[in-house]
């Protein structure tokens, strides 16, 4: 019996040992990494879900996960300026990964940037790039590419995975257009942030964002978005 158990300990440390810690900035990035990854990774997110990117500090359990891991998938997202030069410093071998490379950047409107002074300023450049589908193949390419570079005994397995996650991500884009199609004239929709300029390119719609340089709108101009979205005709 205690050889058995034994073995069972042993195989289960073997497995373990096989699967790759990698870290991710944000909450998107860790279903992209899963869907190509599979079993073969374990994933850490760093600003988790309902934590904001902009005023990100990590807890002490996400650092000694990034002192432990193999990879970093970065997405050229704000606190990444200012840690990713500490985790490295921390994690000396681990390999920090832009899955933003060869992704087009929008530059957001002027009256979209945010003030520095609320810790949410985003610079010329649109960072919501995970929102429109084209641009998540090329994420999921450089995941895929990341995860061969440290992993290349189960490369059929991440193509296989890779395969599949296209298709997902083609049938959603027939969904999305299929959904628009209906919609004539501008095409418009409403949003709190203005964090989907990305998607209204790919489908021919414009976000109409509620906020106003990272604030909540005056009772002013709320009158102002509600008749807008009348004039518009956003359902």
């Amino acid at each position: 019996m205690k050889k058995i158990t034994l073995i069972i300990l042993f195989c289960t440390l073997s497995s373990v040992a096989n699967v790759l810690p990698v870290i991710v900035s944000i909450v998107p990035e860790k279903t992209f990494v899963q869907a190509i990854g599979g079993d073969k990774v374990t994933v850490t997110t760093m600003v988790e879900a309902g934590d904001s990117p902009h005023t990100y500090e990590p807890k002490a359990s996400q650092m000694i996960s990034v002192a432990k891991a193999s990879l970093y998938f970065a997405i050229d997202v704000e606190f990444e300026n200012i840690w990713l030069d500490k985790f490295r410093s921390l994690n000396p071998q681990m390999v920090i990964v832009d899955v933003a490379e060869g992704v087009t950047k929008l530059q957001m409107k002027k009256h979209q940037e945010v003030e520095k002074s609320k810790g949410h300023h985003h610079t010329g450049e649109d960072p919501h790039i995970w929102t429109s589908p084209a641009n998540v193949k090329i994420i999921a390419e450089n995941i895929y590419r990341a995860l061969v570079s440290r992993d290349s005994a189960n490369q059929a397995y991440y193509a296989d995975n890779l395969a599949h996650f296209f298709a997902k991500i083609d049938a959603l884009d027939k969904e999305i257009i299929a959904i628009l199609s209906p919609l004539q004239g501008e095409r418009n929709f409403m949003v709190f942030h203005p964090s989907w300029g990305y998607f209204a390119k790919e489908y021919g719609v414009r976000q109409i964002a509620v906020e106003v340089e990272g604030k909540e709108p005056k009772p002013k101009r709320l009158i102002s978005l509600l008749n807008e979205a009348k004039e518009q005709k956003v359902k």
